[in-house]
């Protein structure tokens, strides 16, 4: 059976793509619209820490920063344990548009789970980012 690979959202907003940025990169920004506190070394291998109030923590590894355009990174898959070597890819493409930034998030890498495992992670994050994405807006808004 084929498994959708990606997650793709594409975003609208109405801030500059260095504002939009900010908000991707830095720790004030990924420390208050994606987790509750965020450290960040921004450059390819290094890692960016959310944690959460609950006890939860992620940590991304940097594959790409192209400022203002291109953000990614790898983490680990929900659903299974941190020391599987298994990741995802999350890729934040930035481009100007009349009202400020057309903001396009994919996220691939699921179809390498077998059936049990995807279907965890998969509707996990599919649901997380319309949550998270939302509160990008939010931030980016002033309304977080």
């Amino acid at each position: 059976m084929a498994f959708p690979d990606r997650i793709e959202r594409t975003l609208e907003l109405n801030h500059a793509p260095e504002r939009v940025w900010q908000a991707l990169t830095t720790a004030e920004g990924l420390g208050t619209w994606f987790g509750q506190k965020a450290e960040v070394d921004l450059r390819v291998g290094g890692h960016a820490k959310l944690t959460w109030d609950s006890g939860d923590v992620a940590t991304l590894t940097i594959e790409r920063v192209e400022p203002p355009h291109v953000f990614g990174y790898t983490w680990m898959i929900y659903g299974l344990p941190a020391e599987d070597p298994r990741r995802t890819y999350v890729e934040f493409t930035l481009e100007p548009s009349d009202a400020g930034t057309t903001l396009t998030m994919v996220e691939t890498g699921f179809a390498q789970l077998p059936d049990g495992e995807y279907k965890k992670a998969y509707s996990a994050n599919n649901e997380g980012w319309t949550s998270e994405l939302g509160e990008l807006v939010a931030y980016l808004d002033g309304t977080h």
